[in-house]
């Protein structure tokens, strides 16, 4: 493909957001798990907790995050801030590739401890926010998740932006919560964060199209690609640069591109 000038780029990627950006995206994808809840803590953990479980085949995400939700009675912010110790022993036959039933009730004991000490989700990813990045935000996240005792195996299950990683899920959860989206896909139910402070989901797909177009050179999808992605995209559009995850993601499962 013949390198585009930063015009026809931009206009070749808003066309494609336009295209994946529908309500039609919601059926094959895991986003539409926290679409089934009406509350905003309902969404927000369910939201949470699926995109924790987002990597491998897609439909066994979309089928364990399900199950995660039957587990927990379908009422997950009554679950995690009114269970008793006896409830947590029916998450123990949960599996999701590494992540199993010891994971989740971790998972589970931290939620509980967000929402009863520090007023829930929300206000602890906007507490260290940056003007223009979640990174830090995501590691004292991160941080506060695990102040409680814990499972040291539970800790590789929330990415630490601080060593390195691209934090894909943590991001792809954000983006759910906070971009502002007319067309109903992301959720926007925080208000104390903008769009403009997030980051691309970056994985395989997105990362191979974005290197194909020129918007990013590092070969690792890590941190440091990550920060070289945001870079980029920010040019294309400085207050939604996360609507082009939707072109990249669309572009790399959809189009093969």
């Amino acid at each position: 493909m013949k390198r585009l000038t930063q015009e026809q780029l931009k206009d070749f990627l808003d066309t494609k957001v336009e295209q994946y950006n529908h309500p039609r995206f919601i059926e094959t994808d895991p986003i539409q798990i926290p679409h089934t809840f009406t509350q905003k803590e309902d969404i927000e953990i369910a939201a949470f907790l699926t995109a924790t479980i987002a990597w491998g085949n897609r439909k066994s995400i979309i089928t364990n995050a399900k199950r995660m939700m039957v587990l927990l009675d379908n009422a997950p912010h009554q679950f995690v801030t009114q269970h008793q110790e006896k409830d947590l022993e029916a998450l123990q036959p949960f599996v999701h590739r590494t992540f199993n039933g010891e994971d989740f009730i971790q998972f589970i004991q931290s939620l509980q401890h967000i929402y009863q000490n520090h007023n829930g989700l929300e206000a602890i990813f906007s507490k260290h926010a940056q003007k223009d990045s979640m990174q830090n935000s995501i590691h004292h996240f991160k941080t506060t998740f695990f102040e409680i005792e814990h499972l040291q195996r539970t800790q590789k299950h929330v990415s630490d932006p601080l060593k390195n990683s691209a934090a894909k899920r943590i991001n792809m959860f954000l983006r759910w919560m906070v971009r502002k989206d007319a067309n109903g896909v992301d959720f926007g139910i925080w208000n104390n964060l903008s769009p403009a402070q997030l980051s691309c989901p970056l994985d395989v797909h997105s990362g191979n199209v974005a290197r194909k177009l020129g918007l990013l050179k590092r070969p690792q999808n890590d941190g440091k690609a990550l920060n070289e992605l945001d870079t980029s995209l920010r040019k294309l559009d400085k207050n939604d640069p996360v609507k082009y995850d939707f072109a990249l993601f669309g572009l790399g499962v959809f189009e093969s591109f």
